[in-house]
């Protein structure tokens, strides 16, 4: 079982760029494809992006392609979220989680306990 905890949130400037990062605890980490999503206020969970057990393969949701990277390093048990061009409507909790992978929270049964962005204009 994968315990997760995220950091490298902050306040930022829109424009700006921050580093997410989701480390792993338990030997099974390998097995799990990994995903951020976040929440912002008022607003339900929303998938941000995914990558597949060894890396190879990514998913993100259309607002953030181009300005978000997700990448994982097995050996650190890390995942990470460079995330570039921040915008004001990037500002949310954000979450990592483990799971069969995708975009639907439902596949994910592993989380963290989230890490806050806040992104100034």
């Amino acid at each position: 079982q994968a315990q997760l905890v995220e950091s490298g949130g902050g306040l930022a400037q829109a424009g700006g760029s921050l580093r997410l990062s989701c480390a792993a605890s338990g030997r099974t980490f390998m097995r799990y494809a990994m995903a951020w999503f976040r929440q912002a206020p008022g607003k339900e969970r929303e998938f941000v992006a995914a990558v597949g057990w060894n890396g190879k393969t990514t998913l993100y949701t259309d607002s953030v392609k181009g300005r978000f990277t997700v990448s994982r390093d097995n050996a650190k048990n890390t995942m990470y979220l460079q995330i570039d061009s921040l915008k004001p409507e990037d500002t949310a909790v954000y979450y990592c989680a483990a799971g069969l992978g995708g975009n639907d929270y439902r596949s994910y049964p592993h989380w963290g306990q989230g890490t806050q962005v806040t992104v100034s204009s």
